[in-house]
């Protein structure tokens, strides 16, 4: 490296102009470290990523290390910018949606119905959202619960070599993509929970492919605990592997299953319930280990309870049939009756028919509608919800307009990530890659 080059994570020059640089590539340690007995300084800075498959994506780890024992972590950010919030300044309040449904990518209908719920009290409609509209909204968010975590538990299962964790954890992920294809008509990122509502009813045979899903799932979670719970090597690598207890949780901000693993029963769902969720039967899963294991534990129990609220709402939306899922007032509710074109693709010439041959009056206002947005009166709120990760806020600003003056997200990821020091410094350099992955950090959230 270069005089002229200067890392901004890095304490002074010292770090990055003089000394030996190493680059790993996947060599045996010892032959990493050989020679060193030679060296004045006995420390070592290396790189873990931005690129590297285990940081849960775009995510650099500054290590110093005394030997394999890590004395500091730090943690590099923003390689996944996408500047979200700052394009949602330029956006209708409903294009919004398209935008944070992006930033989670795992937990996708979460970023929606925080957003959504937000808009909703800027304009005081919450009384009058359909109800069927809420208990589909509950439906998504749960089966989303669980995708989420079954990628948490696969890609941590993977960086530790327990490849079969791995592989069958994304092959339970399928089955809830195909329910949200089949509802939504998109796999990830669908922007179906709008202000007012959602975009469309459920499609014909919907709620018996949901049947379907949760009597396989019974079937198929009892693998994961079969696989990891009493496993001697499993639990060698996650007990007492990143630490960190309620004290520390709090002082942090940290929320969640990290949070509940230490005992705290904080689930948004029950403390601040929102959509409904004071009428659903379900436990808060907690543990007392704070570490690791109890974190990999809760979220496969989390599971269990997801199914239960899924249950529960699908027998909900069988005696809502034909009831409507957007809200009445024409003004505020975005088209939701759409009936999709022979290709599979846009409008059918019924629907097109039907909206201009209405009136002028109504084909001009739905142009305006879908052109220019409607209007949110002046104020600000924070509305949070209980993501597969934690707490996840939106703070919306509006000056009244057609658009969003300023949309700010409170990430979960992006707050847990401040613990990642806190719960390796002073351990091993492998274990480094089991307390991440016990964060759970999704990088699109943090660089939103």
């Amino acid at each position: 490296m270069t005089d002229t080059v200067r890392d901004p994570y890095a304490a002074s020059e010292q770090d990055t102009t003089s000394g030996k640089v190493f680059t790993v590539t996947g060599q045996d340690w010892d032959s990493v470290v050989a020679g060193l007995d030679n060296e004045s300084d006995e420390r070592v800075v290396v790189n873990m990523g931005p690129q590297h498959p285990s940081t849960h994506g775009v995510l650099r780890l500054i290590l110093e290390l005394d030997g394999e024992t890590v004395t500091e972590c730090r943690l590099g950010i923003g390689y996944l910018h996408t500047g979200i919030e700052k394009n949602m300044e330029y956006r209708s309040w409903t294009q919004g949606v398209t935008f944070c449904t992006r930033m989670d990518y795992l937990s996708p209908f979460y970023n929606e119905a925080a957003y959504c719920l937000a808009v909703e009290k800027l304009l005081d409609i919450e009384g009058d959202i359909p109800e069927k509209a809420t208990v589909m909204r509950v439906l998504l968010m749960e089966i989303n619960r669980i995708s989420s975590h079954l990628v948490a538990i696969a890609t941590g299962g993977m960086e530790i070599g327990a490849l079969t964790v791995m592989t069958i954890g994304f092959r339970e992920r399928e089955l809830c993509l195909d329910l949200f294809e089949l509802i939504t008509g998109l796999r990830m990122n669908s922007a179906f929970i709008r202000p007012g509502g959602v975009a469309q009813d459920l499609p014909a045979g919907a709620l018996d492919k949901v049947d379907e899903f949760l009597a396989l799932m019974e079937k198929r979670l009892p693998e994961y605990a079969a696989l990891c719970n009493a496993n001697p090597i499993f639990r060698g690598r996650l007990v007492d592997v990143g630490y960190l207890d309620l004290a520390g949780c709090l002082a942090l901000g940290i929320t969640g299953p990290v949070l509940r693993s230490t005992g705290y029963d904080w689930d948004l769902r029950k403390k601040q319930p929102y959509c409904g969720y004071e009428t659903y039967d379900f436990d808060v899963i907690t543990r007392d280990t704070a570490d690791s294991y109890g974190r990999f534990r809760i979220r496969v129990d989390e599971m269990w309870e997801s199914l239960k609220i899924i249950r529960q709402a699908a027998d909900r939306l069988r005696g809502m049939e034909g009831a409507p899922v957007m809200i009445a007032d024409k003004k505020i509710a975005w088209p939701s009756q759409l009936s999709i074109g022979s290709d599979g693709l846009g409008n059918s010439t019924d629907h097109i028919r039907h909206i201009m041959g209405e009136s002028m009056e109504a084909l001009i206002h739905h142009f305006k509608l879908v052109t220019e947005g409607f209007r949110v009166p002046t104020g600000q709120v924070y509305v949070p919800v209980e993501s597969p990760r934690g707490e996840l806020g939106c703070h919306l600003v509006s000056d009244g307009g057609t658009k969003p003056y300023r949309a700010h997200f409170r990430d979960p990821s992006f707050a847990h990530l401040q613990a990642a020091p806190a719960m390796s410094e002073g351990g091993q350099i492998a274990d480094i890659i089991v307390a991440v992955a016990s964060l759970d950090p999704v990088m699109g959230g943090v660089d939103r």
